[in-house]
């Protein structure tokens, strides 16, 4: 599938049941796996965006693409199925967005560290050892994949707070 004749997907947002459950596993990596992939990618490169789930473009099974560069640099980009988190160390706060809960940031504590596995597109087990922004990243896609949206992570109060947001600004969206 050549690059333009790929098509960006619809990212969905929060209040969208396919982002509250967990999404299936990867039976085989056929054909309908690959395509989904490039549009994955050529979707959170457009939007932009450092890592996509497939839940959050409306496929409820368990896929993520994940670029460090953004597209600037071709060796950054991986793509995993069914991947899951082996070991987590240390800890680290950051501000974290979401592409399916537009406009919202907020500092997020996850592991410094982590070793994930997954299987590539070539259908083979990879182990993976991250830092950093990059463990930051898996552990956010991974959270799509189970079901969970990074707001999630944060206190009562918070999730309280950025959903009366996100409902003044859909009613505001109803309006006009």
């Amino acid at each position: 599938m050549e690059d333009n004749e790929v098509t960006i997907l619809e990212i969905v947002t929060i209040g969208n049941p396919v982002l509250n459950r967990k999404a299936d596993k990867i039976k085989n990596i056929d054909q309908r796996v690959h395509d989904l992939a490039q549009r994955m990618i050529k979707t959170m490169h457009s939007a932009p965006g450092l890592g996509l789930a497939a839940p959050q473009v409306n496929q409820s099974i368990q896929l993520i693409t994940v670029d460090i560069s953004a597209g600037e640099n071709n060796t950054d980009l991986i793509v995993l199925a069914n991947p899951e988190i082996l070991h987590t160390e240390g800890e680290t706060i950051l501000e974290e967005g979401c592409l399916s809960v537009p406009g919202i940031n907020e500092k997020v504590t996850r592991p410094y560290h982590v070793v994930i596995k997954g299987i590539d597109l070539d259908g083979k087990e990879k182990i993976i050892e991250a830092e950093d922004l990059l463990a930051r990243i898996f552990c956010h896609e991974i959270d799509h994949v189970n079901g969970k949206l990074f707001i999630e992570h944060l206190s009562p109060l918070k999730k309280n707070l950025i959903r009366k947001k996100l409902q003044k600004q859909q009613d505001k969206d109803i309006r006009e």
